[in-house]
């Protein structure tokens, strides 16, 4: 679970991730690379105006405290783009697909609260027509991550389900059984939820992320807390049982309605930045347990956000291999580590016959892990530049 612009979903309309691909990818001319100049009370972007197509931020952290950078559409409410994690004295680069129009750039200091330094950003020119096999790869590549978002919310909806009705009934065994794996679909697609403003709060946050930001504590970790209470904790009631399960088999069917939207859709860069998302929450958060950490289920979360990228990438993989011999040997590079993670996660067991606890885990096995993850992570973190045909 990230930290999320925490604004209003915009449903009842059109709501997509990120920006539209529309079937276009634009070249990349000079005004298309930016730098943002990051601190503890600025986001300074180098130029308030880009050309149509895929952009690319390189931000520095010149501050005192871990930041965000945000790309916002027009009515400041919906996330176009996010870049997170950026600690002090880091430079990272964010590359985005825009579409022609009005955006706002900020940053948020610590992860929390309201941005700073929000600024106008203005898109302009015209988007340039894919042509013959670029094309049919893109629109082939953002039509079969659709499925999956949508399959993968089906499939949430009916675990949750049955999550949440051996939850109400008392039967705590059963639901400690299904907690991990009613979370497997969402921490597969957990990008798609964000992008929904406050929605992802609502289902996924954590106690102490729920505090800072003044929101309700509620979702798959208010009753984790229910099912495995804390010394000194005092469960819910079955009342406020039957509250908590109702707001969460509502909310996990607003994401399952909101992306069978007529016109959702997702990006070509929405698509490669997900699988770099994934990575980067196991390696930031996850790695350090503290995201079940009532239950220490955190093993089957890994395995599914591993998965989840995994699908993702292989979505965008011949796109990345017809750039060229560059594409060719980056792709190389992680299809080896993803190997190589799944055969470590693989010595813990599995999503259908279940992990060992993470809290079973010695700080040499957790190192392992983590180094594994940041092995896949630094390739990884190429493959939108590879995708789009940005060069380094």
């Amino acid at each position: 679970m990230r930290k999320t612009h925490l604004a209003p979903a915009a449903v009842g309309g059109a709501l997509t991730l990120a920006v539209l691909l529309s079937g276009c990818v634009a070249n990349n001319p000079a005004s298309s690379a930016l730098t943002v100049d990051i601190t503890d009370d600025g986001c300074n972007v180098s130029a308030a105006t880009a050309a149509s197509g895929a952009v690319k931020f390189t931000a520095s952290n010149k501050g005192t405290q871990v930041n965000e950078f945000y790309i916002l559409a027009d009515d400041k409410l919906r996330i176009v783009g996010e870049k997170e994690n950026i600690t002090p004295g880091a430079t990272v680069d964010y590359v985005a697909q825009l579409s022609p129009g009005t955006y706002y750039t900020e940053c948020k200091l610590g992860m929390v609260g309201a941005g700073i330094g929000t600024s106008k950003f203005t898109v302009t020119g015209d988007e340039v027509a894919l042509s013959g096999t670029d094309k049919e790869q893109s629109d082939t590549a953002v039509t079969n991550y659709v499925a999956y978002i949508k399959e993968q919310t089906d499939g949430l909806v009916t675990n949750v389900a049955a999550f949440t009705a051996a939850y109400v009934a008392g039967n705590d065994d059963e639901a400690r059984a299904l907690f991990p794996t009613a979370r497997t679909n969402y921490e597969r697609i957990e990008p798609t939820a964000e992008a929904f403003g406050d929605l992802d709060p609502k289902i996924d946050f954590r106690e102490p992320m729920a505090t800072e930001d003044g929101i309700p504590f509620t979702g798959f970790h208010r009753i984790e807390k229910d099912l495995w209470a804390p010394a000194g904790f005092t469960p819910s009631t079955p009342a406020e049982r039957q509250e908590l399960a109702d707001g969460l088999n509502a909310n996990v069917k607003q994401l399952f309605d909101l992306v069978r939207e007529k016109d959702f859709t997702v990006s070509l860069s929405d698509i490669s930045n997900g699988a770099i998302g994934l990575l980067e929450e196991v390696a930031t958060s996850k790695i350090t347990g503290e995201e079940d950490e009532f239950s220490h289920t955190d093993l089957w979360d890994f395995q599914a956000n591993v998965e989840g990228a995994s699908v993702a990438y292989g979505n965008v993989r011949d796109i990345a291999v017809s750039k060229g011999d560059d594409g060719k040997k980056l792709v190389e590079k992680i299809d080896k580590q993803f190997d190589a993670l799944n055969k470590q996660l693989a010595a813990y067991g599995s999503l259908d016959a279940g992990f060992v606890t993470y809290d079973q885990l010695s700080t040499q096995q957790v190192k392992e892990l983590s180094d594994g993850i940041n092995a896949l992570s630094e390739p990884l973190s190429q493959l939108t530049h590879t995708v789009l045909g940005i060069a380094e």
